[in-house]
């Protein structure tokens, strides 16, 4: 079991949060809204109401006891850097952090963001090489575990629902978000149907996510 802070609760944040706690992993949800607070709180391990623009709040997380951080208050860019810079400097292993644009990500990087995640927008470099199924085309490791890919959607999905797939059943995987053009659907409901040209974004167990790309 791997320790995460997830900072940031809102609809990306949360479902991230979520999926993780589900996989068994220890959890610290951190947003300012105590609103979003009290909704995840029985579905992480702690969840903390901190501004994170407030450096002595944040001395208070212990964010030194992290492996992982997922940053995700990408609406607001003064405070995704603060809390990047918090992480990094309680030597947090990996930082993932969640950008609004290209411009954000550089900044995000710079500052000491490991993985930077652009979900209105093609998720992460189309990798040179396709990873070893054809339908997976990006992915982010969070640990030697658990990833984030981005699946193409197989032809044979096509203009399915994604409650006929049964992919939680079958791949003990989360769907974070679908991009389908220039459109995102973020935690998309059951009766959701699949086009061809839509890309799939997941969460879940790597030894899981490898069945996805045995699948077809």
């Amino acid at each position: 079991m791997r320790n995460f802070v997830v900072i940031g609760c809102g609809r990306f944040g949360s479902t991230v949060a979520k999926r993780l706690y589900e996989l068994g992993q220890d959890v610290m949800a951190v947003d300012k809204d105590e609103e979003l607070i009290n909704r995840i709180a029985p579905n992480v391990t702690t969840a903390v109401v901190c501004d994170v623009t407030d450096e002595n709040a944040v001395k208070e997380l212990g964010l030194s006891n992290f492996d992982v951080a997922i940053v995700s208050v990408a609406q607001n860019l003064e405070a995704e850097i603060l809390a990047v810079l918090s992480c990094k400097e309680a030597n947090i292993k990996k930082i993932v952090a969640k950008a609004s644009n290209n411009r954000a990500g550089e900044i995000l990087s710079r500052v000491g963001a490991d993985k930077i995640i652009e979900p209105e927008k093609e998720m992460g470099h189309r990798l040179a090489d396709i990873l070893s199924g054809e339908n997976i085309i990006d992915s982010i490791e969070f640990s030697k575990d658990y990833s984030i890919v981005e699946v193409e959607v197989d032809k044979n999905w096509i203009g399915k629902k994604l409650m006929d797939l049964k992919f939680r059943e079958k791949y003990k995987c989360s769907i974070l978000f679908i991009q389908r053009e220039k459109e995102m659907f973020v935690n998309p409901s059951f009766d959701f149907i699949l086009e061809g040209d839509d890309l799939i974004t997941v969460l879940g167990e790597n030894k899981y996510i490898n069945k996805i790309k045995k699948t077809y």
